[in-house]
């Protein structure tokens, strides 16, 4: 269902002289793929659009990925109709994913005026959510895949991030652990991201605030954003659940003990020499909090 990022994949390989794993693993970089067109019939990663490539690495069982604008596809056939026999889990998985593209880009400092992208975003996650709502109930419904597929790309192709630099601290913990634990990405995002949101809200609680009230209708109690914040998270995880993916790792099904969270933390940081997200700076030992907190 994914084969557009194993199409980019074998781009990479056809065109260059070393292993794919160099390149994932940050041993080598390139601007040279072979050109590659995507059909899709999941909406989620948004990779038709993208120039994202995240691939598993089987010895280590390591999730990593590779951008770079040379892996956007020269072409992409969109039709909704080729995801009507998706299960209802996938199809949650993928919308949860297609959020989370726009909210990694969100929830991110910005010295300028971005009130114009936050919008369009939040229209974006507006439309997500009730589409979501509809496909998982009525899988042929042509509208709800449609606005799904649509959103997909429009989520990942940078749109949504322009002007902000983008946070990806929940992907990067997501990463870890669907190659430990080989999960639903969409799933395990919705697993961790109410505790990731908890650990750094108060780093900047007005912005969760004015996430749940645009997105979610929250009733927002003036003069009190902590609170306001608390229950846009909240929010988020209902939606989750009226979709069926689980907000706790318990809930996914996935019961790590502390030498796996340990593990994971280490991997996860060592992507970023020993730091992600710029929401809020995050280190090994915040990663282990947040992953425990998400038990």
């Amino acid at each position: 269902m994914y084969s557009c990022l194993t199409a980019k994949g074998i781009g990479y390989g056809l065109v260059n002289d070393f292993e794919l794993e160099e390149l994932l693993l940050g041993k080598a970089a390139t601007d040279k793929i072979a050109p590659i067109g995507c059909i899709p019939t999941i909406a989620a990663a948004g990779s038709e659009t993208s120039n994202s490539m995240v691939i598993t690495i089987e010895d280590g069982m390591l999730k990593r990925s590779y951008n770079h604008d040379c892996a956007r596809p020269k072409f992409a056939i969109m039709n909704p109709e080729l995801t009507y026999t998706l299960p209802a889990y996938q199809t949650a998985s993928g919308a949860a994913d297609i959020m989370m593209h726009s909210m990694e880009r969100y929830f991110t400092p910005s010295a300028t005026d971005t009130d114009l992208i936050d919008r369009m975003a939040e229209g974006l996650l507006v439309a997500v959510r009730e589409a979501a709502l509809t496909a998982v109930k009525e899988p042929d419904n042509y509208e709800a895949r449609a606005t799904l597929m649509w959103a997909g790309s429009l989520s990942h192709n940078g749109l949504t991030g322009t002007g902000r630099v983008s946070d990806f601290a929940s992907h990067k913990i997501e990463h870890e652990l669907g190659g430990m634990f080989d999960v639903a990405h969409g799933a395990g995002l919705c697993a961790i991201w109410g505790s990731w949101a908890r650990y750094v809200c108060g780093t900047n609680p007005e912005r969760f605030a004015q996430f749940g009230v645009r997105v979610f209708h929250v009733e927002q109690r003036f003069g009190d954003a902590e609170y306001t914040a608390q229950k846009s998270i909240e929010a988020w995880e209902n939606w989750c659940r009226e979709i069926g993916m689980p907000v706790s790792l318990r809930e996914l099904g996935v019961m790590p003990s502390d030498l796996q969270i340990e593990e994971m933390a280490e991997k996860c940081v060592a992507t970023g020499k020993g730091q992600i997200g710029f929401f809020k700076a995050l280190h090994k030992d915040d990663v282990v909090k947040i992953l425990e907190m998400a038990k």
